[in-house]
């Protein structure tokens, strides 16, 4: 603050724990104790810059690079949640993942997901399994986004408005537009905690019957 909010950080925290939740499959790891997501982005998303290597952690130096095999993950989510994402060069041209990443940029532009603070982000699953979360740039927009990761098998409905907007092994996008939805959809209710990652599903039929 004291810099006239100019200044940025890189977050760090958020790539650690990403990469943890990714390689160990441990996702709850991305859910805070308050329910946010974890990192400088569920803290101060303004100011978090995520990202998941650079020229110092990626590349040809290493010191702490992203599994090579869940990038696509890493970038999964932090173009679906707030802060400010940064796309490694490398990851574009020597990988040839500008097509996907592509995807995932339109899905965010689309949906109007930047580092604001009023972005909402509901995680609704984050287990040994994987990580569900419903984004939208405000309570009351009406263009909503569900970004999965992990093994999880699971989709929004069809019948809600939900539909595909990109995906790849270990992940997947869906939009959709109208009046918020208030609820999670079915089936994903759960208490969700480090030490006992595998509690049941709580049964949601009676709460979808009332929606419809």
């Amino acid at each position: 603050n004291s810099t006239g909010k100019r200044a940025f950080a890189f977050d760090f925290t958020t790539k650690g724990v990403l990469m943890q939740a990714v390689k160990a499959s441990e996702y709850w790891r991305l859910r805070d104790s308050q329910g946010k997501p974890a990192g400088l982005i569920g803290v101060w998303p303004e100011r978090a810059v995520t990202f998941i290597d650079n020229h110092d952690t990626g590349s040809t130096q290493a010191h702490w690079p992203f599994p090579n095999d869940k990038v696509m993950l890493g970038y999964a989510y932090i173009l679906t949640h707030p802060g400010i994402p940064c796309i490694f060069y490398d990851h574009i041209f020597d990988w040839k993942l500008k097509g996907p990443l592509q995807e995932l940029v339109h899905v965010r532009k689309d949906r109007g997901i930047t580092c604001s603070s009023k972005t909402v982000v509901k995680i609704e699953r984050a287990d040994n399994t994987g990580y569900i979360a419903r984004v939208q740039s405000s309570a009351d927009d009406p263009k909503q986004l569900y970004v999965k990761i992990g093994t999880a098998m699971w989709s929004p409905s069809a019948d809600r408005g939900w539909g595909l907007a990109t995906s790849g092994p270990g992940y997947a996008v869906w939009i959709r537009d109208g009046i918020p939805q208030p609820k999670p959809e079915p089936g994903l209710r759960r208490t969700v905690s480090s030490e006992r990652p595998f509690l049941p599903i709580v049964d949601d039929s009676e709460d979808l019957e009332d929606e419809m």
